[in-house]
């Protein structure tokens, strides 16, 4: 086992038993968590930033964006590299995959996944990818949570609670904003909110700001300072600002899975990243500001400082007509996502949430302007405040984290004036974004699967059942050909059982008879080569394919016929049957597991 590998642990392990509690060694390892996820964010964000200043710096001293072209494509060659030689495994995108190790892992990592994206993310941002370091970063922190979990030999729950504490530290340590980590972690992960989980959050989250601070100091990612004072005319348009924030967001999902799904279709890695590699760096080229993560654009467009924000385009000599950057920050809004995918499609390892922020601070902006230049209003409204609330907008939406995306921009800004319009705006674009795709991009694929874990604690531990752990295979099987007479001989009187499944020659499975079917002829001796498997068999009420079925469905097959045992076939062949008796055992031993 993993934990006897280490001298001594089991020592630990004893004299932990006997001095302290399972909550106090919980607070411990929350502390040492945050404290790892912080010097993960500290890693991966220097490891980026020094590769950024090796290509725009000493290597290339008259940067050219010409060069936004090459880069993109060298980063994610780099990247493929590493992964097919190095790792030898599919790294994943950093949460979804988080989220499907606590609903169909027990919450266990792979231990590489602890240090992947220490080495491809930087890569891929480093050179310009079109995607931010957040995911990874939560990604490194959670595995990092996992393992060491896993090291002491906890259950599930308290791996789950120690990998919302990695993640709650990463994000505390990239944003220095740890209120707002916390509750990510609980609209992300789907923690409960109570106090046993409340103070691991809690520790975590101050072990990772003050090793942010340790290494960082003062400095933060997005120094955003308030300017203007929230006014109640205003709301009008922070209402609006949240409907536009909805489509923006519903655009970005169905962009970002679309182009997913065409990428899924090209067998061959070498091709993908050529075809997004080369679309990556044509959209770069084009539109340098989409080059990396896109946070100095976010600071410069609230500075409103657009040559700088734009960067060096073909427009560069018409930025002082508003009209122009109106047009610009619209496309920053269409193509950013269109970016970020290539650069996912193509083999790049990355996360969404800074992308997420990019389009929200180009949406706000951009109508801001609009609002300003269009003649309607004796008094402008604030662009700086729209600007932000923008990025809080967009992160409802896609994220479906609205309070994590108000908490955020509310410590950002270093104090709550702005809280109002960020409730509004947050609230208008979460409603209506849920309503037409109930589930975030980080969740949606493993809600279609019926692997999502949510704070329902119903549905977390049918998630959380395994189908094949409950399967019973002592059934006496007959074949399709078969008389009365075989199936007394060989059936029933070998059996314990009161079904019988009826297969074909190729093991498909075909229906059942029931004993029950059976005992008024089974002693008419004078019938035994008359009747036939076929004249006895029924349909089952219901078939459970283990392929398609998630625990839900199989929770409603037996509600609806009111069967005792249903048969499971895997690609039309028989399995076995599950009985709803040992189907509701598993249910109560995992819903003690999840609770305890």
């Amino acid at each position: 086992m993993f934990p006897k590998t280490i001298p001594g642990l089991q020592r630990f392990l004893l004299w932990k038993t006997k001095h302290l509690s399972q909550q106090q060694f919980i607070l411990i390892l929350s502390a040492i968590i945050g404290f790892i996820a912080g010097l993960g964010a500290v890693a991966i964000k220097n490891a980026t930033h020094f590769i950024q200043e090796l290509l725009e710096g000493r290597l290339i001293i008259n940067y050219h964006h010409a060069f936004y072209f090459i880069f993109p494509i060298i980063g994610l060659a780099l990247t493929l590299l590493i992964i097919k030689y190095g790792f030898k495994k599919d790294i994943g995108h950093g949460i979804p995959s988080t989220l499907y190790a606590i609903s169909k892992r027990k919450g266990i990592m792979r231990p590489f996944q602890m240090y992947a994206s220490l080495f491809t993310a930087p890569l891929t941002v480093g050179f310009g990818g079109s995607v931010g370091l957040e995911g990874p970063t939560v990604a490194t922190g959670a595995s990092l949570g996992s393992n060491i979990a896993r090291l002491f030999q906890m259950n599930q729950t308290s791996r789950t609670l120690l990998i919302g504490c990695a993640a709650a530290g990463a994000m505390s340590s990239i944003f220095k904003a740890p209120i707002a980590a916390i509750i990510f972690a609980i609209e992300v992960f789907s923690l409960d909110l109570t106090l046993v989980s409340m103070l691991p959050l809690l520790t975590a989250s101050v072990s990772a700001i003050l090793t942010s601070y340790f290494f960082f100091g003062s400095d933060i990612i997005l120094p955003i300072k308030l300017q203007d004072d929230f006014i109640i005319s205003e709301v009008p348009f922070y209402i609006i600002l949240g409907i536009l924030a909805a489509l923006c967001s519903m655009y970005f999902t169905k962009v970002y899975f679309k182009i997913h799904e065409l990428f899924k279709k090209i067998s061959s890695p070498l091709t993908r990243l050529l075809i997004g590699g080369i679309g990556l760096g044509v959209i770069v080229y084009l539109i340098p500001p989409l080059y990396g993560e896109g946070y100095n654009v976010i600071n410069n467009l609230l500075k409103e400082n657009y040559m700088a924000a734009l960067g060096t385009n073909f427009f560069n000599d018409f930025l002082d007509n508003i009209w122009i950057v109106v047009a610009l920050l619209a496309g920053l809004v269409l193509f950013k996502i269109v970016a970020t995918s290539l650069t996912f499609g193509a083999g790049g390892v990355g996360g969404i949430f800074a992308p997420v922020l990019f389009m929200g601070s180009a949406m706000g902006h951009c109508f801001a302007l609009i609002v300003n230049n269009s003649g309607l209003l004796k008094n402008p409204i604030s662009v700086s405040s729209f600007t932000m609330v923008g990025m809080a907008g967009l992160m409802a939406g896609v994220l479906h984290a609205p309070l994590t995306a108000i908490f955020l921009i509310a410590e950002l800004t270093g104090g709550y004036e702005l809280f109002v319009p960020l409730m509004i705006t947050a609230l208008i674009s979460y409603l209506i974004t849920n309503k037409f795709q109930p589930h975030s991009v980080y969740t949606m694929e493993l809600a279609e699967r019926g692997e999502l874990l949510t704070h329902d604690k119903d549905q977390v531990v049918l998630t959380l059942m395994n189908i094949r752990q409950v399967i019973e295979t002592n059934f006496v099987t007959l074949q399709s050909t078969m008389n009365l007479g075989d199936i007394i001989h060989k059936g029933v009187l070998k059996s314990s059982r009161n079904i019988f499944p009826v297969l074909d020659e190729n093991n498909n499975f075909m229906g059942i008879i029931l004993l029950d079917d059976i005992r008024p002829v089974m002693f008419k001796q004078d019938l035994y080569n008359k009747i036939t498997v076929q004249e006895l068999m029924q349909r089952a009420p219901e078939i459970i394919d283990i392929k398609k079925d998630r625990m839900k469905d199989i929770m409603e097959k037996f509600q609806e016929s009111d069967a005792w045992n249903l048969p499971v076939v895997e690609d039309e062949k028989y399995i076995g049957f599950v009985s709803k008796s040992k189907l509701l055992t598993a249910y109560r031993q995992k819903l003690i597991e999840v609770t305890v």
